[in-house]
């Protein structure tokens, strides 16, 4: 692989910093202080054709790969919009995987364009309470009812549920024999339709421009037609979309970093005490030298990853190796944008402080990073399965 950027890549690193620049960094501080999802930036990226980046051209999409997909979720984190502005169009760009790779002709027609356009707004319903990252304990129910499946049950942290008007849903359509039996979990993509659906919205610690819920569902009827491939093989469907997952919020964890590294920089180069600038100081500046290497060690992983994935190669460790690093690299920086800025990276002006709390986001989700270090373990290097 080159480590340079093809032409065609600095072209769409430029064209999405371009829809970026309207929506600046005050922009994003009014959206983490009022909430509200950001519509605006949502239906630029839309009219611009950049929702469907990774989606097949013959449904509106741009057929491109994974590669540059994270480059655009990069630009738009680097940007200053973070994991807000990233998160805003997150769902659109790998959500819909399992229904690229298994949906009927019939299906990509009448889903995946209207997502593409920004008319439909997804999110993803699969984490539960009482399952977290064990999968393939959910316990929503998926009842078949003739030409229907009625579903009852509950999910958490589903993001932009507020706003979306269709979900990809993740239900048990069979019961669970053993513990590890991969059948028996169905995959929908249906509406969301708020007279069987409550949705709760959750008072969180930072990205209030994206909302994170609790979902109720209580009699939810989805047509046959909204199921994805065979009945009972949807933890295998959903499986597709997780090496993608990890690549993206990699990709928007180094962002999100270099933007606080910048903002850090910045601020180094101007704050003056003691009659010098504090960058002048190898305290401020070794920490931050620090960062830029670990944040530009991370998006190594990342493209390699990402190359993988476009090869059709296994890229699990990869994926998960990417995140891992992007996680904790983005947090690093952000903490010591905060630590550069002094007493003014807790203010708000300042943004930093919001860039911290949103480095949070890529640590915890889509997978924490302990059980990352399970996986490597096993995968790996080969050690007995600790979980």
């Amino acid at each position: 692989m080159s480590f340079a950027w093809t032409p065609e890549q600095e072209q769409i690193r430029t064209a999405i910093e371009r829809v970026c620049a309207p929506f600046d960094a005050d922009y994003w501080l009014r959206k983490d202080r009022d909430g509200g999802f950001p519509h605006e930036f949502h239906a630029a990226l839309a009219a611009s054709g950049w929702l469907g980046i990774a989606m097949p051209e013959a449904y509106g999409g741009a057929g491109l790969g994974i590669a540059e997909a994270a480059l655009m979720m990069h630009t738009i984190a680097a940007s200053g919009a973070g994991l807000s502005g990233a998160s805003a169009v997150h769902m659109n760009i790998f959500g819909l995987h399992p229904v690229v790779v298994f949906g009927s002709d019939e299906q990509k027609r009448r889903w995946l364009p209207p997502l593409i356009a920004g008319h439909d707004r997804a999110c993803f319903a699969v984490t539960e309470p009482n399952a977290g990252l064990n999968t393939l304990a959910l316990q929503t129910r998926a009842q078949r009812d003739g030409d229907h499946y009625v579903v009852s049950g509950q999910k958490v942290w589903i993001s932009t549920a507020q706003v979306a008007n269709k979900m990809l849903l993740l239900a048990r359509t069979a019961p669970r024999r053993r513990a590890g039996d991969t059948k028996g979990l169905s995959l929908f993509y249906t509406d969301l339709d708020r007279a069987a659906i409550e949705v709760r919205e959750i008072d969180k610690m930072g990205r209030r421009a994206v909302d994170s819920n609790q979902v109720f569902i209580d009699g939810l009827r989805v047509p046959v037609a909204d199921r994805i491939g065979e009945e009972g093989s949807g933890f295998e469907y959903i499986l597709h979309g997780m090496n993608p997952e990890r690549i993206l919020i990699a990709a928007e964890a180094v962002g999100l970093g270099r933007a606080a590294l910048q903002r850090a920089a910045s601020y180094a180069k101007e704050r003056v005490v003691f009659e010098r600038p504090i960058g002048q100081n190898q305290s401020i500046q070794h920490p931050l030298a620090r960062c830029w290497l670990e944040l530009e060690a991370a998006h190594l992983m990342v493209r390699k990853a990402a190359w993988l994935y476009d090869q059709r190669q296994p890229c699990g460790a990869e994926a998960n190796g990417a995140k891992y690093l992007a996680a904790e690299a983005c947090y690093r920086a952000c903490e010591q944008a905060v630590f550069t800025h002094g007493g003014m990276g807790y203010a708000k002006e300042y943004h930093v402080e919001r860039y911290l709390r949103e480095a949070w986001i890529p640590r915890l989700a889509p997978v924490s990073p302990q059980l990352i270090l399970c996986f490597i373990a096993e995968k790996v290097l080969g050690l007995p399965k600790s979980y």
